[in-house]
């Protein structure tokens, strides 16, 4: 591959960072402000959806909106190369397309912006080129925007209520047809008569860590026969729940409760 085609493919490259970049970031934050409650974590959640939004947008941009641009500038290079105002125009005009992919004119404007923009800044990095200039700028002030923001909706987050015992409880205990529905959902005992047994169901927690904790299930019980104790314990932060441990048998009447 030559240099021209080189320099070709890595201003076009980077005209499609740049423009879905800031319409992604545009996009997210019109998006953020239609939300009554964003809620904890706010940064985060610009993130998630930057990346849905990057991932619509530059996929568009890299496939059509490339092979577009191509085709055109060959055309500019024939017939009108002192008026990249029309390249820019005719982008445009493509970009309408999407209206007609979508089935949707709130697309077909987007995507009119979009491709105008992506027109803007390719022709301003093939003019910096020329130059002799790089296109450094057009990478770094991207993605230190992107943390910026991210950043900033970080700090005036809410912060995030602490996670209790209480709430280790009841997240362990919140599945349904779980091994553990039979046991109190809150800190405490449960005492009756299952089968002919005398049955204790007791749940307790204890805090291993900063937000950290161990919930244990314990069920003991007895008759004239026999007598058993079986554990089940559960690691659990505001994140994750994943088993501890587990010890003895299953009492055999509940095969059958």
């Amino acid at each position: 591959m030559g240099i021209d085609k080189v320099n070709l493919l890595l201003r076009k490259l980077t005209a499609t960072f740049v423009t879905t970049v800031l319409f992604s970031v545009l996009f997210v934050l019109v998006y953020f402000n239609g939300v009554v409650e964003l809620g904890y974590n706010r940064g985060n959640l610009f993130i998630a959806w930057f990346l849905v939004y990057a991932v619509f947008i530059g996929l568009i941009i890299l496939i059509y909106g490339n092979l577009v641009s191509i085709t055109v500038e060959y055309l500019q290079r024939k017939l009108f190369e002192q008026h990249d105002w029309l390249y820019v125009l005719i982008l445009g005009f493509f970009g309408l397309g999407n209206g007609i992919l979508f089935q949707d004119g709130t697309f077909a404007i987007y995507g009119m912006l979009v491709a105008i923009i992506y027109g803007v800044f390719d022709k301003w990095i093939d003019k910096r080129s020329e130059m002799g200039k790089g296109i450094k700028p057009f990478l770094i002030i991207p993605i230190v925007s992107l943390v910026l923001c991210w950043g900033f909706l970080e700090i005036i987050s809410p912060p995030m209520p602490p996670f209790t015992k209480e709430d280790a409880v009841t997240y362990a205990t919140s599945g349904e047809g779980s091994i553990t529905d039979e046991f109190p959902n809150t800190i405490g005992q449960w005492e009756g008569a299952i089968g002919g047994h005398q049955v204790i169901r007791k749940t307790s927690v204890e805090e291993i860590g900063k937000e950290v904790y161990i919930v244990k299930f314990t069920e003991h019980w007895k008759n004239s026969m026999e007598e058993g104790t079986w554990k089940l314990s559960y690691l659990v932060d505001r994140q994750s729940i994943t088993i501890d441990s587990y010890e003895g048998d299953m009492p055999t009447y509940d095969k059958f409760h």
